[in-house]
């Protein structure tokens, strides 16, 4: 989806584009592809090695020569009798070729760790890239609430504004009826200033949600994006708190990778063992000859054997390699062990927001439209000369207040279902309910 200079975008479309432009999301991908490739390699020690190798010889040898050479004076004239020579064998060739096939029988258990291994390192490598999906789908989604609350603020700033215009108006009118006074005209122009102040401070920290949340979707700085979703309830968490907890501890691919790392620790402790473990080898092996001096064709031969070699003592380097891989088991454990605490702590901290903003949200509800009743009948009261103007102010900031309240209570609600939905994760629809 492309995106231009100001267009407004949904969670789903900010989720979407978030990963697919991601650097980090994208480099863990691409070691994933190589991780198969690994796999696939490590897989090739099950299989023998076959070889062949070919050669062309031709030429003359300098001794030949030179024996020639011993045979003459310096005048040239020979000194060794015809009978006596050494021939002088003329330029020679030959063709070899060779064909070699080598197996290894048993490598002391180290070739079936290096694939065990490999496949481990690949299901570490899926984990971190559902870790990274998972996370960039809470990041992009609590940005995107901020951008949400920031253009609330402007809209609840700019109808203070508006109210306070409106109210300064009505104040100025007064005045010059001979119904009001001057100070009551300067405490107005005091609260619409202090409004517009509010509207400068809400309109910056909008320019900065939605810079933030072009950085996070990898944009250009000319891209400006605003939210399309209306805010509004996310949806219903329909797990309690046990639930919550036992599916994240099935769910959560922390926790998998920890077990995973233990696997891949205790592989490398067999590959490391392995070096002091007996090898057993077999081997075969056909060779051609052919002399490209005589008529004769080509000759052949064979050869098969087997090979055994053991490292029974290397002054305990391995058994120390050994030791150090059970030293790392020990820490994926302990880190196991607290990562599910910290998930725990993660899964009861949101399920308490997302009550707690619950009931936040019914209470700012009826308070908001008290305010907005309030306001109306203190204005009208005004008008009428039965009220104050202390009075409207007042109803007008707690109308403002109402409105902040329950922004608040609602994007608070949702950030905590966000929450509570990354620290459970890989979460099937049905767990999490769409309010209308």
């Amino acid at each position: 989806m492309q995106i231009d200079v100001t267009q407004p975008i949904t969670l789903q479309q900010t989720i979407e584009l978030a990963k697919r432009n991601n650097q980090e999301l994208q480099q863990a991908q691409l070691t994933l592809e190589r991780n198969q490739f690994v796999l696939q390699e490590a897989l090739t020690a099950w299989y023998p090695s076959l070889s062949t190798s070919a050669r062309i010889d031709y030429g003359q040898g300098a001794r030949g020569q030179i024996s020639a050479q011993a045979t003459r004076d310096a005048q040239g004239q020979e000194t060794v009798p015809p009978a006596q020579r050494t021939p002088n064998p003329g330029p020679s060739g030959s063709f070899t070729a060779t064909l070699s096939l080598n197996y290894n029988l048993y490598t002391g258990g180290q070739r079936p760790a290096q694939v065990r291994l490999a496949e481990e390192q690949l299901n570490l490598q899926q984990l971190e890239v559902e870790r990274l999906s998972e996370e960039i789908r809470l990041q992009v989604t609590l940005a995107y609430y901020n951008l949400q609350e920031a253009d609330a603020r402007v809209e609840i700033s700019q109808a203070a504004v508006t109210e306070s215009a409106q109210i300064l108006r009505d104040t100025e009118l007064l005045e010059q009826a001979g119904l009001g006074t001057r100070f009551e005209v300067l405490q107005q122009q005091v609260e619409l200033a202090n409004d517009s102040q509010g509207l400068t401070n809400a309109l910056s920290d909008q320019r900065i949600a939605r810079r933030q949340l072009a950085e996070l979707l990898n944009l250009s700085q000319s891209a400006e994006i605003t939210a399309a979703d209306p805010i509004e309830i996310a949806g219903s968490w329909d797990l309690s708190l046990e639930q919550s907890l036992i599916l994240s501890y099935k769910n959560r691919s922390e926790l998998e990778q920890q077990l995973v790392q233990r696997k891949i620790n205790k592989e490398q402790r067999t590959i490391a063992l392995a070096a002091v473990r007996p090898q057993l080898s077999v081997f075969g092996q056909i060779d051609l000859l052919d002399d490209l001096n005589d008529t004769l064709g080509f000759g052949d031969g064979y050869s098969v054997g087997a090979q055994f070699q053991w490292n029974f003592f290397d002054g305990g380097a391995a058994m120390a390699r050994a030791k150090q891989e059970d030293i790392d088991v020990a820490v994926a454990e302990s880190s196991f062990a607290n990562q599910r605490d910290q998930i725990r702590f993660e899964i009861e901290q949101a399920y308490s927001q997302l009550n707690s903003n619950e009931e936040s949200i019914e209470t700012a509800s009826f308070a908001l439209e008290v305010a907005e009743e309030s306001l109306r009948l203190a204005r009208l009261r005004f008008q009428a000369g039965v009220g104050t103007q202390t009075d409207v102010i007042n109803q007008q900031t707690a109308l403002t207040r109402a409105r902040i309240n329950q922004l608040t209570a609602i994007l608070g609600y949702n950030r905590a279902l966000a929450n509570l939905q990354r620290a459970v994760s890989n979460l099937p629809d049905s767990k999490v309910t769409d309010i209308p």
